[in-house]
C-alpha cells in the first residue's frame, strides 16, 4: 500500500492548517521516538478521514467548496475589472 503506485499532488492549505500538521508532526515524533515527516502525516490524515462516517466530510467538504467559490468570485469581481469593464486575457 505505502509506495507501490505514487501520485504527486499539490496541495494548498492555510497556513494555520499547516501549523497544527506541524505540531502533530512534533508529537508525533516525541510519542513515537521514530522520525515523522509532515508527508506522512498528512497521508494518514487523509486515509483517517477517508475511513470515517460520510456525513461529518460531506459537511465539511462543503463549505470547502463554498469558500473555494468565494475567493474565486470575489478574485473575479475585484481583479478583472478596470473602467467598469472586464478585460480578457489571450
Amino acid at each position: 500500500m505505502l509506495l507501490e503506485n505514487k501520485t504527486r499532488v499539490l496541495l494548498v492549505l492555510p497556513a494555520g492548517i499547516l501549523d497544527r500538521a506541524r505540531v502533530f508532526v512534533g508529537r508525533a515524533a516525541a510519542t513515537l521516538k521514530l522520525p515523522v515527516s509532515l508527508q506522512i502525516v498528512l497521508r494518514a490524515l487523509i486515509e483517517e478521514g477517508l475511513r470515517r462516517p460520510d456525513n461529518g466530510l460531506l459537511a465539511n467538504v462543503e463549505s470547502q467548496v463554498y469558500a473555494v467559490r468565494r475567493a474565486r468570485s470575489l478574485a473575479r469581481r475585484g481583479g478583472g475589472a478596470r473602467n467598469g469593464r472586464r478585460t480578457s486575457r489571450k
